[in-house]
């Protein structure tokens, strides 16, 4: 299949579908598309179905028997059978389905699959039993059957555990936002610093510049501020309320309240469990449950402490979501007002400096160290990159690593192959670097980690003093990255 012209990237996406539909081995087979609402999910598979003549049905929230009017309809004008089609359930939908493949792989999508079921639960075994190993509709077809949805709890539970669906999916793609690094140049921003900036507001989803923002893209660094006072904090762009109808968007999520109350308390800096229970002044098990609800919806993020056992910390997932409760519903009520948000803006910078951009600035030099750097860097390929807190025994204090780059384990202790700082807005110098060597004893002392390897990482959004170069000249193990470098400009 050709990848549409108009369509940014997507390589890996389009070319595991194209695998996917072009498959011609005989029987029907199953695959599920998953993805955080605005990613471009519905492009990605209605393209696909262009390029080859394939069916699309996209699902809306309605009874069952208007869904299922709905199909019939949508397959007799694709088809166009002598007489329509009127199903009378989905057993014989989906039979029908699958007699689209008799001549050869077809891809057939069901696009919001979630509002099927939740009118009809028993939708997922009505589809398991179509496709049973030994059944004639089955085996006689070669429809590629695509079921999408972007509530991912639901879709996360769609092929685990006991679901009908587990083991029947030769295909399971997620359509994650793009990186920092596309993003700034899907947004067309060749300055990394300006780049940053926006990709902490409205990260890597494509629908909040191409539908939300209509295309305005700041024009420079000195038109940021005047970008975010004219897009996200102005109430007659969608980007305005975006945040507030993702996470009502979520069927799991039904006490939206305390949901918003939990997601605030992460923007304010309270990362673990207990840092939010005090901020809601509730005991931590009774938050136990709305923490886990926010992950399985894609809106939370846990993180493990690379230093501690059992001390995780949380992050929300969604930039354009923390930027809201940072930024914006503290002062909702003065930002409804037209006119008002180039002074809300003006009061708010601190704020977004150290709760927004510092922690989003961390996160991206986490995911630069593991996707983008080159693995010499490091002296080996990172397994996982994390960040946690080291406790120092005689000063009695925990030390924040920003960055922790653990390599893989060959039956020993696993390498550490480096630690970093990461600063946004202090230009770094030989105090950080002394820092991180002392660090780098402690965590030898506790001899959880192989530091002999060991590298020390400066991070910085504003970059480095001489001493700091002087440093780095003088020892192979100390590394400065800026902003070039994160974004591969370097």
């Amino acid at each position: 299949m050709d990848k549409p012209v108009e369509m940014f990237d997507r390589d890996y996406e389009w070319s595991a579908l194209t695998r996917f539909i072009e498959d011609d081995q005989p029987g029907a087979t199953l695959g599920v598309v998953s993805g955080r609402r605005r990613q471009g999910k519905t492009f990605l598979l209605d393209a696909a179905c262009r390029a080859v003549g394939g069916f699309y049905f996209g699902a809306t929230e309605a009874t069952d028997a208007e869904s299922l009017r709905r199909i019939s309809a949508a397959l007799t004008a694709h088809v166009r059978p002598a007489s329509p089609y009127h199903f009378s359930d989905w057993a014989e939908a989906v039979d029908a389905l699958l007699a689209l493949g008799t001549e050869r792989p077809v891809p057939v999508v069901i696009d919001e699959f979630p509002y099927l079921v939740k009118a009809n639960p028993e939708l997922p075994s009505i589809i398991q039993e179509a496709l049973r190993t030994l059944r004639d509709e089955r085996s006689g077809s070669r429809t590629r059957l695509l079921l999408c949805g972007s509530a991912l709890s639901f879709m996360g539970r769609l092929l685990s555990g006991n679901a009908p669906l587990r083991g029947r999916a030769g295909l399971e793609l997620v359509v994650r936002p793009l990186d920092h690094r596309l993003a700034a140049e899907f947004w067309n921003i060749t300055d990394p610093r300006l780049a940053l900036q926006v990709n902490a507001i409205v990260g890597g989803t494509p629908a909040y510049r191409r539908e939300f923002a209509r295309g305005d893209t700041p024009d420079g660094a000195d038109d940021f501020d005047d970008w975010v006072v004219r897009t996200v904090l102005n109430p007659e762009t969608p980007l305005f309320r975006e945040a507030r109808y993702l996470l009502a968007e979520e069927p799991d999520l039904r006490d939206t309240a305390l949901y918003l109350s939990v997601l605030a308390a992460v923007a304010d800096g309270n990362a673990t469990r207990g840092g939010m229970a005090g901020y809601l002044e509730r005991k931590a098990t009774d938050i136990a449950h709305p923490i886990n609800v926010l992950e399985d919806a894609g809106l939370l993020h846990r993180d493990a402490d690379a230093f501690r056992e059992n001390r995780p910390t949380y992050r929300i997932a969604e930039p354009l979501i923390g930027f809201y409760h940072a930024i914006m519903r503290p002062v909702w009520d003065q930002l409804e007002r037209p006119g008002s948000a180039a002074r809300v803006w003006q009061a708010s910078r601190r704020r977004f400096i150290s709760n927004v951009l510092g922690p989003h600035f961390e996160q991206v030099c986490r995911e630069w160290a593991l996707h983008h750097a080159d693995p010499e860097l490091f002296g080996g390929l990172p397994a996982r990159v994390g960040h946690g807190v080291v406790h120092d025994p005689k000063a009695r204090v925990g030390h924040e690593v920003d960055v922790a780059v653990i390599g893989i384990a060959d039956g020993s202790r696993p390498p550490l192959l480096a630690i970093g700082e990461a600063k946004w807005n202090d230009t770094m110098g030989i105090a950080h670097i002394e820092r991180l060597r002392h660090i780098r004893d402690l965590i030898a002392q506790a001899g959880r980690y192989d530091t002999t390897g060991t590298r020390l990482m400066c991070l910085s959004g504003a970059g480095f003093n001489e001493k700091a170069y002087a440093a780095a000249q003088a020892d192979p193990d100390v590394q400065l990255v800026d902003l070039e470098a994160l974004y591969g400009l370097a």
